[in-house]
Order: C-alpha cells, then sequence, then structure tokens
C-alpha cells in the first residue's frame, strides 16, 4: 500500500526507478487518497478522466529507461492554468465550459519533465482573495481543521499537498496568493522572481505581479519543481534568462529582521513567539541575524490595492461574452456585455473591477495609480539596499492563522490585511518562500524569507537548513 502522506517528489522517484511500485501504482493511490480526502476539504474541481492513461503511457518510459525528473509524478493544477483539451474557468462563472484550446508554457515543461496532470483546484474567482471563499464553485476547507480557510486564492492548491492528496501542485502569487494558503496548511510554497516562469496560458489577474510556483512538502521538493518550470519563452516577452542577475555573491548567512515591521497591528502572539523561535532556530544555525530598517514597506499593501485592481480591470476588460464563455442576451450589444458581466463575476470581481476603473479613470489616474508606481519604486530601492548588507528578510508569512470559514467575507479590508508580509515580493519581483515553522493547536504557522533578485538559491540553502533536509 503506497501511503501519499509519507512520500516526497525525492523518495516517490527513488521508489519509482528501483521498481519498487509504478507509475500506475503510484498515481492510483493518489486518486485513492483524493477519493478519501477531498470529499470534505472540496479542493479539487476536477480529477482528469486520462489520469491513469497518462500514467500507463509513463510506465512505458520507465521501462524504456527514460529518467526525468517529475516522470510518473502526479501534480495537480490551479484552475487558471490552461490544458489542451480540459476545462480552465478561473473559480468563475464566466468562464464555465471554456476548454483550452493549448498547454500553457509550465504545462508544457511539466509534460515533458514526464509529470502527470491529475486535475485542476479551486480557488479565488480570477485569484481575487485570500481565503478560496470567493470561488463561484465553492469553499475549499483547510485539511488540518474544516472550519477554517486553507488561504488564497490558490486555497485548492494547498490544501491537495496539505491534506496528503497529491506530492506537489502549483499555484500562481499575486500578492501572496502561494505562500500564504502554504502558511495556512503547513507546506512549502515558492514565489519565484518575476520573470523566472512564463505566465503564457495562465489566466492573467495582474500582468506585472503575477509568476506561478510550487507548493511542495519539502525545500527539496520546491527547488527540483522550479528548476523544471522556469526558463525564458519567447511567448512571454516578461520572461528573463539565467544571466539576468549575478548570482557570484557569497552566501554570508545574515538575515534581516525589519522589526517594526514584524510587529505591526494584528499580528497575533502566538504568530509573533513562533517568529521568535525560529529566529532563534536559524541562529543556533549559525545564522547572523541583523535588525533592518525598511521605513517605506508598510505601504505596500496600500501600493498593491491600487496596481492590482487597476490591472485586472484592464485583463478581465476580455471576458464580454463575445468570444467564449458564459453569454447572456440583452436588447442590444452593449446590454449582453453588462448582463454577462453582471451574471458571471462574483461579488469581490467586481469590486476589484469597479476599483481599478476608477483609479485609472480621468482626473484621478495621477493621484492614485501614479502615487503608487511611485511608492512602488522607493520600497523597491529600500529593498535592494537591505539586501546591500543582508542575505535574506524574514518575517512571519502571516499574520494569524487560518482564520474560520465566514469570518472575514462581511470584512474586506480585514480579509486584505493577511497579504500585509506578502505583497512587497510581488511589488518588487524579488522571490520568497514559506515554510513551514510550527503549529499554533492543530494549526499550522509559517514563516517567510525574501531573497533579492534572482537568488532563489539563497531561499532553497536557508530552508533547507531550517527544515533539516
Amino acid at each position: 500500500m503506497i501511503d501519499i502522506n509519507t512520500l516526497s517528489i525525492t523518495k516517490a522517484r527513488e521508489a519509482l526507478k528501483k521498481g519498487e511500485f509504478t507509475a500506475l501504482e503510484l498515481t492510483e493511490a493518489t486518486l485513492e487518497a483524493i477519493k478519501d480526502k477531498d470529499g470534505e476539504v472540496k479542493a479539487f474541481l476536477e480529477v482528469f478522466d486520462d489520469a491513469i492513461t497518462q500514467a500507463k503511457e509513463v510506465d512505458k518510459r520507465i521501462s524504456n529507461q527514460e529518467d526525468l525528473p517529475l516522470l510518473g509524478i502526479a501534480i495537480a493544477l490551479k484552475d487558471n492554468m490552461l490544458v489542451e483539451g480540459k476545462e480552465a474557468t478561473a473559480g468563475s462563472k464566466i468562464l464555465k465550459g471554456f476548454k483550452s484550446p493549448i498547454d500553457s508554457s509550465v504545462v508544457k515543461k511539466l509534460k515533458e519533465a514526464g509529470a502527470i496532470i491529475i486535475g485542476r483546484t479551486n480557488m479565488d474567482e480570477f485569484a481575487m482573495g485570500s481565503s478560496t471563499e470567493n470561488s463561484a464553485y465553492g469553499v475549499t476547507k483547510n485539511p488540518h481543521d474544516l472550519e477554517r480557510v486553507s488561504g488564497g486564492s490558490s486555497g485548492g492548491s494547498s490544501a491537495v499537498v496539505g491534506g496528503g492528496m497529491v506530492l506537489v501542485s502549483l499555484g500562481s502569487d499575486t500578492g501572496g496568493s502561494i505562500r500564504q494558503p502554504a502558511s495556512f496548511c503547513g507546506v512549502v510554497g515558492l514565489k519565484p522572481t518575476y520573470g523566472r516562469v512564463s505566465r503564457s496560458g495562465l489566466i492573467a489577474l495582474a500582468s506585472s505581479l503575477d509568476q506561478i510556483g510550487p507548493f511542495t512538502k519539502t525545500v527539496s521538493d520546491a527547488e527540483l519543481v522550479y528548476n523544471v518550470i522556469k526558463g525564458q519563452d519567447e511567448m512571454d516577452s516578461t520572461t528573463i534568462n539565467e544571466d539576468t542577475y549575478p548570482t557570484n555573491k557569497s552566501f554570508s548567512k545574515t538575515i534581516g529582521i525589519p522589526k517594526s515591521f514584524v510587529e505591526s497591528d494584528g499580528v497575533s502572539e502566538e504568530v509573533k513567539n513562533n517568529f521568535q523561535e525560529s529566529v532563534k532556530k536559524f541562529e543556533s544555525m549559525g545564522y547572523k541575524i541583523k535588525d533592518i530598517e525598511l521605513p517605506h514597506i508598510k505601504y505596500s499593501l496600500a501600493v498593491y490595492y491600487i496596481l492590482m485592481p487597476a490591472e485586472a480591470s484592464s485583463n478581465l476588460a476580455r471576458f464580454d461574452g463575445v468570444k467564449y464563455g458564459l453569454h447572456e442576451d440583452g436588447k442590444n450589444m452593449i446590454e449582453d456585455y453588462f448582463k454577462t458581466r453582471g451574471k458571471g463575476f462574483g461579488k469581490e470581481t467586481r469590486r476589484r473591477v469597479i476599483l481599478g476603473t476608477y483609479v485609472l479613470s480621468s482626473g484621478y489616474y495621477d493621484e492614485y495609480y501614479g502615487s503608487a508606481l511611485k511608492m512602488k519604486n522607493v520600497i523597491t530601492q529600500e529593498l535592494q539596499k537591505a539586501f546591500q548588507e543582508v542575505d535574506l528578510i524574514m518575517t512571519p508569512t502571516t499574520p494569524t492563522p487560518a482564520f474560520k470559514v465566514g469570518e472575514k467575507t462581511n470584512d474586506p479590508l480585514s480579509m486584505y490585511l493577511a497579504d500585509i508580509f506578502t505583497v512587497p515580493a510581488n511589488i518588487v519581483g524579488m522571490p520568497a518562500i514559506s515554510i513551514p515553522s510550527g503549529f499554533s493547536g492543530k494549526l499550522p504557522l509559517g514563516i517567510e524569507l525574501l531573497a533579492d533578485l534572482g537568488r532563489e538559491d539563497n531561499l532553497f540553502r536557508a530552508g533547507k537548513e531550517f527544515l533539516g533536509e
């Protein structure tokens, strides 16, 4: 009997090489784990009916002595990544029934690496949310406590790994949508440097902020998947090559702590205590801890909630009921458009589209959007300066453990504050990782490490040492 809970990608690959079990047996065990556990968690929107066929093909490749990094490993995808011939709705009614004519660039790379694409996971509609309560297809629960949220917007992808259903999943991170749910579900979540992973075939929220990354059980597994999916792509002009950022700087084992930021209002005592314990653990491992001042980082959330809705209002204009997805008939084309978007978009999506359209409107553009871009540059310079003195910056991943389902749905501002520690990485494009750091009762907690542009290697090194890998 194969126990998905006790496996990592690395262990599974070793067992497949040795012939301890086949890809078909591993896939069958994965499907059984999903069947046993997902009934209450509700993380999957669809388990693909060709998973067994894919596994049989992989076994043929293994018998031909092929050796690829993800050969035989089942991977779940957030519902905003396109897979040829499969539905992709971005958690929205407006795209229900849309089947993709192409594979996204990350899916092509996963298939080339031998992965089995097993299904698509639930998410906040168009990645707008921090709890997966904004999905048109229901709420995904936290596998550690079914009364609590799994985080968002990639809540389904974090829950399937945290709940022991699959070994790896992919999510997208616009303001913390990989790292925050990773913390809530007790798994590793990586947001790479902006441009490291192609966004071609990712249904966009905010194009200057979105980045695809993995959820895994170990930092070693996250590094493995990152190495598969990264790389320059002619289908995405924002992707960068390996030489864009220098990686020859030595690693001095110095971690910066922005003390005033970490002690912000709204950070729970249990999170603060866990953070201090994590600092001590790094010190015991020979790391130098340095207090750093980041006076403008506290404005990151305000900057994010201007830039992200502005880009979203532009990106979501394409969902008009004409080309694909939901269509509602009106008396004329304008009424078609209003009816389709009114019925197809949920409340949070409408809120952000309206907000984004407002900050881009004549008379308010400079006051809001222009000012946010100026502050983005200030925060970027501040962090770049800090990384001249430290290798990593450490904060809690989230201000609290996972909150209860329904607790914040009527208070969007409170929900937005869940992203306070994660949004700076997206604003400046730097890589960041959330790693499990303990529990509050049965609820997981996480710490976040932020590195300089292109320095994922520092995140992997420190993360593996912290988890004892």
